[in-house]
């Protein structure tokens, strides 16, 4: 049991936090799996049209603090080049 007054703070700020990032991490990572489903389809119109919408979740998870903007741009980075690498 936390006895701390500021440890009990930070414990109902940590679970204030989590509740509200946990929607966008959910969708983000769906919308990434969305891309990585048509990727391995082969399905290029399908890919793109995902990729679309996971770079949206991906900005917002960034712009949230989510993530850090420079592993939001690895994402958006790596599943551009596999995208486009389709025939």
């Amino acid at each position: 049991m936390i006895r701390h007054p500021s440890a009990q703070k930070r414990l109902r700020q940590t679970r204030r936090i989590t509740a509200r990032h946990k929607p966008v991490r959910t969708a983000t990572r769906t919308a990434i799996k969305a891309v990585r489903a048509a990727i391995v389809a082969g399905n290029k119109k399908a890919a793109t049209k995902a990729l679309f919408d996971a770079v949206k979740r991906i900005d917002k998870a960034v712009q949230k603090g989510l993530w850090h903007r420079n592993a939001g741009s690895r994402y958006v980075s790596r599943l551009s080049a596999q995208v486009h690498a389709l025939k």
